[in-house]
Formats: structure tokens, sequence, C-alpha cells
């Protein structure tokens, strides 16, 4: 597979405060790359990295196998939609999509061709004329990638592209985004910090933290073997026990049982057993969310949760003696 972009041993430091530390990342063509992790890990300042908008302290970074390090970003020959979406309020949305290309010089009649090309495939070749201000958040992002796509880039960047949309929009824009990324067989790097963002939307997934490479990897393969705590915690799995060998294991909410029947018992080949108090219910119409406080195999205090269908699920209540189990095949060996 051919790779678009690439890091190597790039750092980005400011001051006293590493922002970057030494990453390799390679960014596949023709994919959606997303960049993944809590406020502070260091995506934003890679995407800017890339988009030629900071200068790494130290590394090399190439697009398309070219050393682009130090290449201004009016040269690298990227689009690059922003959280704001930082669209001109007095063009209209077609002078707004063309925008970049008439700073190319492209002809008159070749920048309206694809200008209109470019809105019909984000569905607004009948807003052309409008202005901005008319448009609804979501139009608004549309045009914005619009313009981006339309200079037909090596790279397109998102910073945050869905963070200003209501949750509806946004689901209905995952979708979109990756719809224009499958018919144009672009390159996308999109910065999130929404991990259901990430699941749904990528081809790769570059979980961060602290400015490193957690992991990497397609969803199907991260998502049910995360590396560490910290990528087990930030994808969701929640409850986290140390077995009677100290292994640490996690296990997902939603495949965490807890009984009236209370059993002794521990992290074992046969799955997970603990004893425990119910602290807190919570009924969620579809699901029930069970807290217990227990201990595991190593004698430490552990909150588990349960996240069940509350159809059939059994009834307990807070101050009842329960058992939590998941088997074996639903615990997940963490390294660290």
């Amino acid at each position: 597979m051919s790779t678009a972009a690439e890091f190597v041993a790039v750092s980005q430091v400011f001051g006293d405060f590493t922002a970057v530390d030494s990453i390799d990342l390679a960014i596949a063509e023709g994919k959606l790359t997303t960049l993944l992790g809590p406020s502070g890990c260091g995506k934003t300042t890679s995407l800017r990295m890339l988009a030629g908008y900071a200068a790494p302290t130290s590394g090399t970074i190439r697009i398309a196998g070219v050393d682009s390090t130090r290449t201004p970003p009016e040269k690298r020959d990227l689009g690059m939609v922003f959280q704001s979406y930082a669209l001109f309020p007095h063009l209209s949305v077609a002078d707004n999509v063309g925008y970049g290309l008439k700073l190319r010089g492209v002809d008159t009649t070749e920048r309206r061709r694809r200008v209109m090309e470019t809105l019909d495939l984000v569905g607004l070749a009948h807003l052309a004329a409008s202005k901005p201000k008319k448009l609804s958040g979501g139009q608004q992002q549309r045009v914005a990638l619009a313009r981006a796509i339309a200079i037909r880039p090596k790279l397109l960047l998102l910073d945050e592209p869905l963070s200003n949309l209501d949750a509806r929009l946004r689901v209905q824009m995952r979708a979109e985004i990756r719809r224009i990324q499958g018919e144009t067989g672009l390159t996308v790097v999109l910065v999130t910090h929404d991990q259901d963002e990430a699941l749904e939307m990528s081809d790769d997934m570059v979980l961060m933290r602290a400015g490193r490479i957690m992991q990497q990897g397609a969803p199907q393969q991260v998502f049910p073997n995360p590396a560490n705590r910290f990528v087990a915690d930030f994808l969701g799995y929640e409850n986290f026990v140390t077995a009677a060998d100290g292994t640490l294991l996690a296990v997902r909410p939603e495949h965490l049982t807890a009984t009236a029947d209370v059993t002794p018992g521990g992290a074992a080949h046969d799955g997970l057993q603990l004893t425990g108090r119910v602290t807190d219910v919570a009924y969620r119409g579809v699901d029930l969310l069970v807290t217990v406080q227990a201990t595991d195999a190593s004698g430490a205090d552990v909150r588990l949760l349960s996240d069940v269908r509350s159809t059939g699920a059994e009834s307990v209540a807070i101050g009842d003696r329960v058992t939590v189990s998941a088997p074996a095949g639903r615990l997940v060996a963490l390294a660290d």
C-alpha cells in the first residue's frame, strides 16, 4: 500500500513542554486516518505540522515521498477544513468553493465546472448563489469540505470538523464525509477526540497520549485488542481488575453481568467472578447501568460497571450483595 505522508522521528517542543514526542507515522494513500485522543495529546499539533502551519523541532515529514518538512503550507497541495469552517461571508457558496482554484490560476470556465462538480458531490449545487449566513451549520460544513476538495489536494486534513454540530448532524456528516472520501479516493487525515467518530469513520486509527502514539490500526483490530490501559479506557472498557497471576484485565460494561446469586470466585480460565455490593442503579430505557464496588484478586478495591438490556434484566437494588461475572472470551489482558 502506498504511503501518502510520513512522520519520521518527529517532535514538537514548546519550552519545557513536549507536544509531540518523536513519533513515526505512515499515512496510507486513499484511506481515512484518524488521530484520536484527549485534549493535549498532540493530535492537532501533528496535523498542523503536516499542514505546514508549524515546523517540527526535529524529525522529517514526507508528503508523497518528498521531504516537505520546511515546505510552506501553500506549496504542499493540501486541503484543510477547520473547526470554524472559515468561510468568507461576503462571497457566495460558489465563490467560496472556487476561491482556492482562483488562487491557483485555474481559468474561469474550468473553475466553474469544478465548483459545480464539487458542490454536486456534497449535495449543495442548488445553493451555489447563496451566502454562507443563509446556510445551516451542516450546510456550511459541506461548503468548507467542497472548498477543500475542489483543489484536488494530495491530502485532505480535517481538524475536529464536526464539533460545532449538534448530535444528529454529527452522525449524518460522519456518513457524508465517509461517502465523499470513498467516491473521490482522497487521502483524509481527521483529528477527533470522539471515539465513536473514529471507530465509525476510520480505515486506520491512531491513538495518542502525551505526544506519543499508543496504538495504531484498523478499528476492527484495535477495538477488541487494546494495547494498554489507556487505550482500553479511552475506548470505553471502563472495568479493570487484576487477576490472581497479576495480569491486568479489562472488560466492557455490556459484557459484565450482576446477579443476586453471590458466588465467590475470581479471574480464572472460565472467566471473571467477583462478589461486591451495588452502589448505584440507573435505568436508561433500553438498558440498566449497575455500579458495583468489589475487591479483585490483588486485594484492591475496584468499581465495576454492568450495562445490560433492561428487558429481562435481573432486578437489583442499591445495597444488594451481587456476583459480577464475565466469560473468559470477553476478558482482555493488557500490557499495562
